[in-house]
């Protein structure tokens, strides 16, 4: 749930809405590679419901992926082909937002892509902090178990709040 707060806490009310409003919520039935090995993936995915696996090539389980988890964004900025697999679990629902229909928006909007990409930015900075930490790097003993946002910066902590009412919202929304 951590993750898509970092998106949403910086985005606006009306950016949220749009997102519901231009995604479409699927459904994945346990087993389906929504996102196979060393293929280009074409849409981000905000998890509504259920987990997703990541996976190696090799079919080890690299990370467990819940409600208010991201997946794609890398692909968003960066289209090389994938590395991982991501494969639905039980009861998994998400909202797809094609990339096409995303970066038509950040073309035509400049203050929604400059909110949009610092919340990437912002994101994935806190994805690499992470990793750093769960390998060892930097000094300190990795922790495998170690949540996500161990440290959450004082600015994030002031919009966490909206970032947890407009993720409330949009599920409301995308339940009607």
């Amino acid at each position: 749930m951590r993750k898509v707060l970092f998106i949403l806490s910086e985005l606006r009310d009306e950016d949220v809405d749009w997102i519901a409003s231009h995604g479409e919520r699927r459904a994945y039935p346990a087993g389906t590679e929504l996102i196979p090995y060393d293929s280009r993936v074409d849409s981000v995915y905000f998890v509504i419901d259920g987990s997703f696996a990541v996976l190696t090539g090799k079919g080890d389980v690299i990370v467990e992926l819940g409600s208010g988890e991201i997946i794609g964004e890398m692909s968003l900025v960066d289209p090389a082909r994938t590395t991982a697999i991501v494969r639905a679990g039980e009861g998994a629902v998400a909202l797809r937002l094609p990339h096409a229909v995303l970066r038509e928006k950040l073309a035509q909007d400049a203050p929604f892509a400059a909110r949009f990409y610092r919340a990437l930015s912002v994101f994935m900075s806190d994805r690499i902090r992470h990793t750093t930490r769960r390998f060892g790097y930097g000094g300190g003993a990795p922790d495998p178990d170690a949540p996500q946002m161990s440290e959450i910066n004082e600015e994030l902590v002031d919009k966490i709040h909206l970032a947890g009412a407009r993720f409330d919202r949009m599920l409301k929304r995308l339940a009607s």
